[in-house]
């Protein structure tokens, strides 16, 4: 509010719009805060809004949980590289990630580069129904310019055949493991309460769900 009196000041008249309020001390009507969980958050979910933890979870193609953890944080963006970083070295170094849309930024790009792990991340919302585009896409793709940004380089990368092909993995693996989490073995919500917690209920709901995983492929 300073910055903008003085500006009227210097320049000899008032500058067009509302003048902005200072901020209210003390908590609004509006303001919510969870006296049973402090550390949860407020997250967006398919059926509005709720009280949350937000679960992570790195599968591999034989769809088994390889890195999980969960926490508070609202969106996904800042969680690729940690899940990454969770995978256990025992396990072999990653070379390729997909992801959906959430986890689309510069610096996840650029991090995955730094890792030498090959990044297919959506940037935008994927039909399921893609027939027509793949047919579209089989045409001979233009390479992005010299001045094309991460978003459409991205995009362009998505569109070649083994974009397609690892995109189309991502479809086959993660999402069938969460689907199976939530629908098959009944697991929607935590149990207990604070970070450290809900992280050990969602390492042991992982752990369960592999165990589970390793019947069906050993008995394959």
């Amino acid at each position: 509010m300073k910055a903008r009196e003085e500006k009227e000041r210097q320049s000899g008249r008032k500058i067009g719009g509302k003048k902005p309020k200072a901020p209210e001390e003390g908590p609004k009507g509006k303001d919510q805060y969870n006296f049973t969980d402090p550390e949860s958050r407020i997250m967006k979910t398919s059926g509005g809004f709720d009280q949350c933890y937000n679960a992570q979870a790195a599968v591999c193609g034989q769809m088994l949980i390889v890195g999980a953890f969960a926490n508070a944080h609202c969106t996904d963006t800042q969680e690729l590289l940690p899940v990454l970083d969770a995978i256990p070295t025992a396990l072999g170094k990653v070379d390729t990630a997909a992801a959906d849309s959430g986890y689309f930024s510069q610096s996840n790009v650029q991090g995955c580069a730094q890792r030498e792990v090959g990044a297919y991340i959506a940037v935008g919302k994927q039909a399921h129904n893609q027939w027509l585009d793949e047919q579209l896409a089989q045409q001979e793709l233009e390479p992005p310019g010299e001045h094309a940004t991460p978003s459409m380089q991205m995009s362009h990368k998505l569109k070649t055949e083994i974009g397609r092909a690892i995109y189309r993995l991502r479809k086959m693996t993660v999402e069938p493991v969460f689907g199976i989490i939530k629908e098959i073995m009944g697991f929607r919500r935590f149990s207990f309460r604070g970070e450290v917690a809900i992280n050990g209920e969602w390492l042991l709901v992982c752990s369960a769900f592999n165990l589970k995983r390793l019947f069906v492929l050993v008995n394959a």
